[in-house]
């Protein structure tokens, strides 16, 4: 039974330089969960469109990043539907300066942010120096959402900025989930 994989990026969508595409445009069984609008996120929308993309598939990872990561807290509240596990990525603080404005400009219904065990194996990866969040902030989900907890260093907001390319140290994290 193959693994499916489903890719979660945040406001903007992943680009091409980003670990998220480049590892869809690498592994057939990775699909991207697509959104309606990517620059003004709807949580009721974004949950429906991972919602009916799970389906009744059991055999499935979810590679959040960003914004992405609090759609899965969010999802994992309104969902009956079990999945193998989640590497969330870079999970944005709404205390964070430079979130605070998109979540206050380019979000609807993110917040707050679901504090609640998932129930399924997963990892929070963030960067000490995430102009979107912060170590505080993501090492509290992670404990929330009872989720293995990696600080990475400084790397940024771990995106194609971060200059990671295809992020080996990040899919060796995906592997071990979806094994």
């Amino acid at each position: 039974m193959n693994t499916r994989t489903l890719i979660l990026p945040g406001i903007g969508d992943s680009d091409q330089g980003h670990w998220q595409t480049i590892w869809q445009n690498s592994y057939p069984d990775f699909v991207r969960v697509q959104q309606r609008d990517w620059e003004n996120a709807v949580c009721m929308e974004w949950v429906a469109n991972l919602d009916n993309a799970v389906a009744d598939d059991e055999n499935v990872v979810l590679v959040a990043h960003s914004l992405g990561c609090l759609l899965v807290a969010h999802w994992v509240k309104q969902t009956h539907r079990k999945i193998r596990g989640a590497l969330l990525v870079a999970p944005p603080s709404p205390t964070a300066a430079t979130a605070a404005e998109i979540f206050r400009t380019m979000t609807s219904g993110f917040l707050p942010v679901p504090i609640h065990s998932f129930g399924f194996t997963s990892i929070v990866v963030a960067s000490s120096d995430d102009p979107y969040s912060d170590l505080d902030f993501s090492h509290s989900c992670a404990t929330a959402w009872g989720s293995h907890f990696i600080n990475i260093g400084a790397v940024g907001h771990i995106n194609t900025s971060s200059g990671l390319g295809e992020w080996g140290e990040g899919f060796a994290l995906y592997q071990q989930l979806a094994a």
